[in-house]
């Protein structure tokens, strides 16, 4: 009698890996849409004042973001019924805010304003964004910064 060696079971055939670069591709298409959709959903969009006066009679009403610089010594009014002038260097818009803004509001500065444009042409902002400068510079050493100092006796 012959004695044979037990066989190694026969492995499949290798397949080419198409269903792994589906699945994989599928994956990446998934992971871009969530991470592009949410940083749209971040982005601030806003109007210039020259922009949103070019809409004529159609932009009064409609709420929409406002950008620009808050013009030198337009600023007056305690800061829950401030008043100020927005400019993007061609066109000036007046704006009037109940709600108080940042302790970096100043003018010179860039701001957002959130609100409607009312038919005497004022803009009634619900909300103030004070627009920083991307170059940070840190105070010098023993320096307070200048956002947090306020005046002995001035208001915070």
């Amino acid at each position: 009698m012959t004695v044979t060696a037990p066989r190694e079971p026969m492995l499949p055939p290798r397949r080419r890996p198409w269903g792994i670069f589906g699945v994989v591709a599928v994956l990446l298409a998934v992971i871009a849409y969530f991470a592009f959709s949410s940083v749209g959903n971040a982005l601030v969009y806003y109007l210039t004042p020259g922009e949103l006066l070019e809409r004529g009679d159609a932009a009064v009403g409609e709420t929409v973001r406002l950008g620009g610089l808050v013009e030198a010594g337009s600023v007056s009014g305690p800061a829950t019924d401030l008043r100020f002038v927005l400019t993007d260097g061609d066109a000036r818009l007046s704006v009037h805010s109940t709600v108080a803004p940042t302790r970096s509001f100043r003018e010179g500065s860039g701001a957002v304003v959130e609100g409607a444009l009312t038919a005497d042409g004022v803009f009634e902002a619900t909300g103030v964004i004070v627009k920083h400068d991307e170059n940070y510079e840190a105070p010098a050493p023993g320096d307070v910064p200048s956002d947090q100092y306020f005046e002995p006796g001035g208001e915070p």
